[in-house]
């Protein structure tokens, strides 16, 4: 079963959130983070892309970079930018998007569970990617941005969330300039409501999933182990062990397709390209006027102007397999890497992707403009496909999820002691 515990959160005063709370590091580069945080002495930003503050060029990876990053986190504990609460508490996290809202726990995950299995990964990880969070971490001796977390819904643990949403004012409530979604929060005083939650996640919860953030999950669970490591009164207990996740139910949230553009048909014509689609898939042209997939095994595919509809035929597929099912699996073998041959996703130059927050005419504007050549967009994973994947023990192709909204960063902090 599943830990989760309270923790000492680290947070801004009310009046100063806005500032302080910023979009997470790895959605921008160094220049939109420095206009982020332009006239923002307050904002996190300084602290998870420290380089904004140094001279341009600076190596992101450099030491003087991670230096700056701990002297701009002691600056805002020190100015009362950042305070921390008196006992171990939850948090609500609940985001809106569109009309909809879904409503998280913030809690402390545990780095055991992520190397026991209990907490079941979906993507593979870069250590280069997680080298860089692990220094962080060591630098500042904190989680400073929480990781996306989901496990099957529980109904109790709805019900508890229901109420203090219902009969208690939101600590935090604004709608973030950078996004324009809603981020609402709320601290959970009530001692027994803390014990009841944790409770909750040991006895009805045996898995959480990875919805987002497989880098820093791994970051902060070895973090975890190498402490345990060079503790030789390690206890279990210490603060270290654990790592700030956001949890939401899986009936709250939904995937966002994430789609492709290619650079070339490699080597092929138009009508050469469409006749070896048309041998795995039904090929009708849309017309000019953008095509967005309406079910599964429904693909949109955008090339020469016109939006054509491709539904995969009887044998490109296997809904009885976790991963035969996947559409981006579909697509990767049938055209990516059969007709075009583009083997390795990860690895490829010839190949980017588009999360589908940018619309499809995003994917328009890349092959009109010549940058790119044909693009595809898929219907969206499910929840219950990610889980499947998970529960399986397999691995989603790359780019296959997008998760929207982002979890802010500096709505509270997990320091390590």
């Amino acid at each position: 079963m599943a830990i989760v515990k309270p923790f000492k959160g680290l947070r801004p005063p009310k009046e100063l959130v806005e500032k302080v709370s910023c979009l997470p590091y790895d959605v921008m580069n160094t220049a939109e983070a420095a206009q982020m945080a332009a006239g923002k002495q307050e904002s996190l930003l300084h602290v998870t892309r420290a380089e904004i503050d140094l001279p341009a060029g600076t190596d992101l990876h450099s030491e003087v970079v991670y230096n700056k990053a701990v002297e701009n986190f002691k600056k805002m504990q020190e100015n009362g930018w950042l305070k921390q609460d008196d006992k171990p508490k939850f948090y609500i996290y609940a985001q809106t998007m569109e009309g909809r809202t879904q409503y998280g726990i913030v809690g402390c995950a545990s780095s055991e569970d992520y190397f026991n299995g209990v907490i079941k990964k979906h993507e593979l990880t870069r250590i280069e990617k997680e080298e860089d969070r692990m220094v962080l971490t060591r630098y500042t001796n904190a989680n400073i941005e929480p990781v996306f977390f989901s496990y099957k819904a529980v109904p109790e643990i709805d019900a508890i969330v229901e109420n203090i949403v219902k009969n208690q004012p939101a600590e935090y409530d604004f709608i973030a300039e950078e996004d324009g979604f809603g981020h609402h929060f709320w601290v959970i005083n009530d001692d027994a409501t803390n014990k009841r939650i944790e409770e909750l996640f040991a006895t009805k919860v045996p898995y959480t999933y990875v919805a987002d953030g497989h880098h820093r999950t791994a970051a902060a669970s070895r973090i975890g182990k190498e402490r345990k490591e060079h503790n030789p009164n390690h206890t279990g207990k210490e603060e270290y062990n654990f790592f700030m996740a956001v949890h939401f139910p899986d009936t709250q949230l939904k995937i966002i397709d994430y789609n492709r553009v290619v650079k070339d048909l490699n080597g092929l014509n138009k009508e050469e390209f469409l006749n070896k689609v048309a041998m795995k898939f039904e090929v009708k042209d849309m017309g000019t006027d953008i095509f967005k997939p309406a079910s599964l095994h429904e693909f949109s595919m955008y090339l020469d102007g016109h939006w054509y509809k491709l539904n995969a035929k009887q044998g490109t597929y296997n809904d009885n397999d976790p991963l035969e099912i996947l559409d981006v699996n579909v697509l990767s073998k049938h055209v990516l890497n059969d007709i075009l041959g583009i083997a390795d996703l990860r690895t490829s130059n010839r190949i980017d992707f588009v999360g589908g927050i940018r619309g499809l005419g995003e994917l328009k504007k890349r092959v009109d403009s010549g940058e790119m050549k044909v693009a595809f967009a898929l219907y969206p994973v499910s929840m219950s496909q990610l889980i499947n994947i998970a529960d399986s023990g397999n691995i989603m192709p790359p780019k296959t999820t997008w998760f929207e909204p982002k979890l802010r960063s500096g709505l509270a902090i997990h320091v390590l002691d």
